[in-house]
């Protein structure tokens, strides 16, 4: 009797975890458990029910043919294709309206939305080769030195896929902790993955050298917050400059 009881118990709440999910199918038929957080003309906000904790993921609605909610209700979102745009005169293209609530293409939101990001970084960078009887005879500096600086993002572009197109700036000042201070700025143009890995190109000045700044790292994401980890390398005067830099930053209003 009371392995049929506890066996009772844990069908009760595993049917009861099984019904606290929303289900969100899209078009091409993939199956998706999830926690819907927003819904507006042309997105769909949810958090995969696998890792609440996660990432905020949007979906345009015209991917999504059905919501299946966790109190067992359903919503048909698209329940069809929209038709395919027809020609005008003069080679101009009009979308069809579509009267099931889908979004045609020139409803979708722009692939190319700026947003501005910013926050404080911190780092070490380590001097090589020629670079460092440079820094010894000019700074006097040893060849682990401090930086602390402020980053400057913007998010040019944002594809459906989840790539994005960067420029970033990210003026430093290096050696305080040797009672120096070395200023430097670095203009970076990048992509940044789905997945957070990005990668950047762009020019760094410093009082005595003007060189070219090649840098890679990824980005996590807590409540809103990024936090940016980067790798960068800086060639030139006989030798190189590594740097290490991270911190975090969030959207300017």
């Amino acid at each position: 009797m009371g392995k049929q009881l506890l066996f009772l118990f844990w069908l009760m709440l595993v049917s009861g975890l099984a019904q606290a999910q929303d289900l969100l199918v899209k078009q091409n038929g993939e199956e998706v458990q999830v926690k819907v957080v927003e819904i507006t003309p042309t997105l769909i906000t949810y958090k995969r029910f696998d890792n609440p904790e996660g990432p905020l993921i949007s979906v345009y609605k015209s991917e999504v043919f059905m919501i299946r909610y966790a109190n067992g209700s359903k919503e048909i979102i698209s329940p069809q294709q929209p038709q395919a745009a027809q020609p005008q005169a003069g080679g101009r293209i009009s979308q069809p309206v579509p009267t099931d609530g889908s979004v045609v293409p020139g409803d979708l939101d722009p692939a190319f939305d700026p947003i501005h990001l910013s926050g404080p970084r911190i780092g070490i960078t380590v001097l090589t080769g020629g670079v460092v009887d440079k820094a010894k005879d000019e700074f006097g500096l040893n060849p682990f030195l401090t930086q602390f600086g402020w980053q400057f993002e913007t998010r040019i572009f944002r594809l459906p896929n989840g790539t994005s197109g960067l420029f970033e700036i990210v003026p430093l000042i290096g050696g305080l902790e040797q009672g120096k201070f070395i200023p430097s700025v670095n203009g970076l143009i990048g992509i940044r993955g789905k997945n957070g890995f990005e990668f950047g190109l762009g020019p760094n000045l410093t009082p005595v050298s003007a060189n070219i700044a090649l840098a890679v790292g990824t980005s996590f994401q807590a409540y809103g917050v990024n936090f940016p980890v980067n790798f960068a390398v800086v060639p030139g005067n006989g030798g190189a400059r590594f740097s290490l830099l991270f911190g975090f930053n969030s959207r300017r209003r």
